[in-house]
């Protein structure tokens, strides 16, 4: 008798992916935030808050301002 293979599981990486569009039209594709940041009851905007300190991180290094989130979606 053969045994037909399982698919493989897909596996929890503990991120969601999000694109995030500012007030410039720029958007920026496959953020990634903590799933653990997501349990809240606001859902989703709390990756916002996530997104915006790794924005000011980054804006802190790159000697930009940050650009202000218009919108927040999660990646396909």
């Amino acid at each position: 008798m053969l045994r037909s293979k399982q698919k493989p599981k897909p596996q929890d990486s503990g991120f969601v992916l999000f694109d995030v569009y500012y007030e410039d039209g720029s958007r920026r594709s496959n953020r990634r935030v903590p799933r653990a940041a997501l349990l809240g009851l606001d859902g989703d905007e709390s990756a916002r808050a996530v997104i915006e300190e790794q924005d000011r991180e980054i804006a802190e290094k790159s000697g930009r301002p940050p650009l202000a989130i218009t919108r927040l979606t999660r990646s396909a």
